[in-house]
């Protein structure tokens, strides 16, 4: 999935330089990726979100507690696409420190292999945390929850842009939290 994935942003990286536009066939399947990407994800170790197993569709479940919706844009910058990945470059650092970033920070040898050490990630103590805490109060300790769902969202923004699917650059911002600002307006309450 994540080849064919990168295959159709390659693609779409020259119809938004010819045309300025993502062809929609092509937004909706990357799309559909990411959203069941995300389903797999809150289910496993980036969240541990929910008992549910993930449905294996790229369509939207609205039934399912993870949802991604992402706005098709009618028009984006046509040179844009050519430095997103140079732009986004201080965001790699800061996504990579918080979902893991694999650096190897020691290697030895052992009975005459290689042994190589490497970072861990602020999620993956996060979610190991949570799921020990689950473990013994069958709860979620809602502090974790949110700052799981946090780093999630900053990564998956982060894949969003580039993967040239929006102009808009990711902020530089952890979204704790149940309710994500970035999604749609909800609609107010009216006081009685």
């Amino acid at each position: 999935m994540w080849l064919a994935f990168w295959v159709v942003t390659v693609i779409a990286f020259f119809a938004i330089l010819f045309t300025t536009r993502y062809p929609k066939g092509l937004f909706d399947f990357n799309v559909g990726v990411i959203r069941w990407s995300w389903r797999v994800s809150f289910y496993g170790y980036a969240a541990l979100g929910t008992d549910r197993y993930p449905p294996f569709t790229l369509a939207d479940v609205p039934e399912y507690p993870a949802r991604l919706d992402l706005e098709y844009p009618q028009q984006l910058n046509r040179w844009l696409p050519l430095v997103k990945w140079l732009l986004a470059f201080p965001q790699y650092i800061l996504v990579g420190a918080l979902v893991g970033s694999g650096y190897v920070v020691a290697t030895s040898t052992q009975d005459g292999r290689a042994v190589s050490y490497s970072t861990p990630s602020l999620i993956g103590a996060c979610v190991l945390i949570a799921a020990i805490g689950m473990l013994f109060t069958t709860r979620y300790p809602p502090g974790l929850f949110d700052l799981a769902l946090g780093i999630d969202r900053w990564g998956y923004r982060l894949l969003v842009y580039v993967a040239l699917m929006t102009d808009r650059y990711p902020p530089f911002r952890l979204d704790q939290g149940s309710i994500d600002l970035e999604g749609p307006a909800q609609p107010s309450v009216a006081s009685q």
